[in-house]
């Protein structure tokens, strides 16, 4: 049998949108097969068809050779099917081995052994370096842990066919390495892979073929091996896209953001950030880069009022802020593109209207009298839909569930960046964004720099905070311990220095 998986034809509407418009998917088994196309090009609408979660308007699926109907998730885990989502599907008050046991509970007698089940996953995580803790909280552990348990419960289920949605959007580059590794090991030992990714990198990596998608339809399957990065690149966005940023020498002038001896405590009351010294000038862009869970996601946090500060002081533009409240910190002149798009960014069961003004709901022209103005609120979400290229379905009505995860995003940074706040916090802004969005992000930062606002950058891509960042920092273990101009450092400085490796100086230059 050539292919363990082929899905021809396939279509599947949405109101005021055709997601998958006639596509045909090939998978051959025990091959790493990339689905690569722009937000909202229908790629997890396909494997969402595929796992049983969405039922197609047309077309066939036919796993090994057997045409199959795909009713819901259980027919696609009896098939052998796994898929890690990009948004992940974990409950927060459960344990990492209660999420991953949740379907198929396994008892003793008239008793739930969790026991058995924890031994298991942690033998699974020890084999594949994954380093997850099973007796751990969801809600306790940060976003690429999250990933990891998402990884761990496919595995877990022995799935033969495993799709990956965005795997590596909040990895850093060595948990990416691992995870190539990891897929590498799991295509020895015959699993056929389907790999859903915006990183050409990562797809020159690991995959085999690759199959692209735009808007909708299907544009061609080609030869990993044997297409540059730059063609792969064209064939998603229909045009050239320009890997390199092109930007002048920042011009930093007054301090904007001022961060003196800051202690915050984590989710567990432990110190997340300890003394933490740091200045963000007007006119720059400053990367604060650091693996996952030294203390980035806490420092944001109180820096935007979402958690409270133990000690130490913030300010904006000289005036103190510690211990406003978030709407008074917004006002001060903060804006944040949030690192959790659906916990801290939208309201997913709002319309794409109503999340535009979210941080101006209550001001003129979107308010009179305690009553909205939708009018004034469709015109703005419109001009903003437009200005931003955020692909929405049915414009400001759209319920914003219902979008892509990269549209979620750009219509976030959109908000944000319109407001043109003197500070700009972008957390992970271009996660699970296509080569095309990226290149848009990187200009409007870049813009928003140029036009004398403050950048604070955080981010796990080291090739995104070289390429785009005038600073950069290095937080490990809660505080900031070497600050450079970007053009200083490289990859393997930064990566030196965020594993704790080497010291470094903080330079104020």
């Amino acid at each position: 049998m050539e292919y363990v998986i082929e899905m021809l034809n396939i279509r599947k509407e949405f109101p005021g949108i055709v997601a998958n418009d006639n596509v045909t998917l090939q998978v051959k088994k025990g091959e790493i097969h990339a689905l690569l196309g722009e937000n909202g090009a229908g790629k997890s609408t396909l494997m969402s068809v595929l796992f049983g979660m969405y039922q197609p308007e047309a077309g066939v699926i036919k796993v090994d050779g057997e045409e199959v109907k795909m009713t819901n998730p259980n027919v696609a885990n009896a098939l052998g099917i796994g898929m890690v989502h990009q948004h992940f599907k974990l409950v927060d008050v459960f344990t990492v081995t209660e999420n991953i046991i949740l379907g198929m509970e396994p008892t003793k007698g008239i008793y739930l052994d969790t026991k058995q089940a924890a031994k298991r996953i942690k033998a699974l995580s020890d084999q594949y370096g994954l380093s997850v803790d099973p007796d751990a909280l969801i809600k306790d552990i940060s976003v690429g842990m999250q990933q990891r348990v998402e990884i761990l419960k496919m595995l877990y289920r022995n799935a033969d066919i495993l799709i990956f949605d965005e795997p590596t959007a909040v990895l850093t580059p060595q948990e990416i390495d691992e995870l190539m590794n990891i897929m590498q090991r799991l295509k020895a030992e015959g699993k056929s892979i389907v790999l859903i990714t915006h990183k050409l990198k990562e797809i020159k990596a690991v995959a085999d073929r690759c199959t692209v998608l735009r808007k909708g339809k299907y544009i061609d399957t080609v030869d990993v091996g044997k297409t540059p990065e730059e063609e792969m690149a064209r064939l998603m966005v229909g045009r050239e896209v320009n890997f390199k940023v092109y930007k002048d020498e920042s011009k930093a002038q007054d301090v904007v953001l001022k961060i003196s001896n800051l202690n915050v405590l984590d989710n567990r009351k432990l110190s997340a950030v300890k003394n933490l010294n740091l200045e963000v000038k007007a006119g720059e862009i400053f990367s604060i880069a650091g693996i996952d869970g030294n203390g980035q996601k806490e420092l944001v946090e109180a820096i935007t009022g979402l958690r409270p500060v133990t000690s130490g002081k913030i300010e904006i533009n000289g005036h103190d802020i510690t211990q406003l409240s978030v709407r008074k910190k917004t006002e001060s002149g903060i804006g944040h593109i949030p690192e959790d798009r659906h916990k801290h960014g939208l309201v997913l069961d709002y319309t794409l209207g109503e999340n535009m003004i979210l941080q101006s709901y209550y001001q003129s022209p979107f308010s009179n009298k305690g009553l909205l103005n939708k009018e004034a609120m469709n015109a703005y979400t419109e001009r903003l839909i437009q200005e931003f290229d955020v692909r929405s379905g049915q414009g400001a009505i759209t319920s914003v569930r219902s979008m892509s995860g990269g549209n979620q995003q750009k219509s976030i940074i959109a908000r944000e960046v319109d407001r043109s706040p003197s500070l700009l916090i972008a957390s992970q802004p271009t996660r699970g964004l296509d080569v095309g969005a990226i290149e848009y992000i990187h200009k409007r930062l870049i813009e928003e720099r140029d036009k004398g606002k403050a950048v604070l950058l955080v981010s796990f891509e080291l090739d995104e905070i070289l390429n785009v960042s005038d600073r950069v920092g290095v937080i490990y273990e809660g505080s900031i311990i070497d600050v450079d101009r970007t053009s200083n450092t490289d990859e393997n400085k930064l990566g030196l220095l965020m594993a704790g490796s080497v010291k470094g100086e903080v330079r104020h230059g």
